[in-house]
This record gives structure tokens, C-alpha cells and sequence, in this order.
């Protein structure tokens, strides 16, 4: 007689490893001298990396307050990870882009990431992480929805 497991382990160790990975990521960036970071910071350098954005476009990202962006952008400003800097296109907005130190910082956690991953693949080999991925990026799609694609941002 088959009967549903009720399990619901995958959402437990899909949580834990992330867990897991940002916890490891930020001891590590700590030690190369970004200690001042936290992990929703990234989730922001990630929205601007590539050609900046806006106090509002940030705050829709994130999904929190327009107040609770600018306290944010305030402080990695404070910090030397962002600038503010007068936007292109209206001459009233800003446009927050990362600083030399900002980019420092995205290119120390790609190589954690590379290192961290390249571990995991040590302990349960390169096929099978190959397959993991393969796996989760196939569900991932699977789940993604053209009316309301998936965005990589915090869970609060």
C-alpha cells in the first residue's frame, strides 16, 4: 500500500543549504575584510551591478519600504560599497552604483562561491553535483511562471 510520505525534507534541506553556503560565504568574506556586509546587501549589489539603480527600483527588489532602501543605501554608502550619483536620465533621481570597493567585494564572493561549490563537489563528486544542478535548474524553470518570473532576492 503506497501512502504520501508528507515529507516535505526537500524545502528543509533546500533551506539549510542556503543556510549553510551564506553562513560559510559571509565568515569568509569577514576574514578578507568585509565584515561590515550582511547577506541582503548582496541581494542589493546584485540589483545594481550591472548598470545601477534607483532608491525605488532597489526597494521593489528587495521588497521592502522605500525608507528601508534608502537606510540600507545609507549605510553600504557609509561603508564605501555604493555611491550615489546623479542619474542620466532625470535630472532630479540618483543612480546608486557599486564603488571599487563594491566590486571588490562581488569579485571575493564569486571566488568563496567557486570554492564552496568546488567543495561540495569534492564530497559528493563532480557527476553527481553536475546532476544536482542540472535537477534544481530544471525545477526552478518548471516553477517559473512568464506572469511572475522568479527573482533571487531575500525571503523576509
Amino acid at each position: 500500500m503506497n501512502q504520501p510520505s508528507g515529507s516535505y525534507e526537500l524545502t528543509i534541506l533546500l533551506g539549510l543549504s542556503f543556510s549553510a553556503i551564506t553562513d560559510d560565504l559571509h565568515r569568509q568574506l569577514a576574514k578578507k575584510g568585509f565584515d561590515d556586509v550582511r547577506p541582503v546587501h548582496g541581494f542589493l549589489f546584485q540589483r545594481i551591478a550591472a548598470k545601477g539603480a534607483t532608491g525605488n527600483e532597489i526597494a521593489e527588489h528587495l521588497g521592502v519600504t522605500k525608507q528601508a532602501a534608502s537606510q540600507m543605501i545609507d549605510y553600504l554608502e557609509q561603508h564605501d560599497y555604493i555611491e550615489r550619483k546623479p542619474h542620466p536620465l532625470d535630472g532630479r533621481g540618483k543612480l546608486v552604483i557599486l564603488t571599487e570597493r563594491g566590486w571588490s567585494c562581488i569579485q571575493t564572493t564569486e571566488e568563496i562561491f567557486i570554492s564552496i561549490e568546488q567543495r561540495y563537489a569534492d564530497i559528493v563528486g563532480e557527476e553527481r553535483m553536475n546532476m544536482l544542478k542540472a535537477d534544481l535548474r530544471s525545477l526552478v524553470h518548471t516553477i517559473s511562471d512568464e506572469s511572475s518570473p522568479l527573482r533571487f532576492r531575500p525571503v523576509w
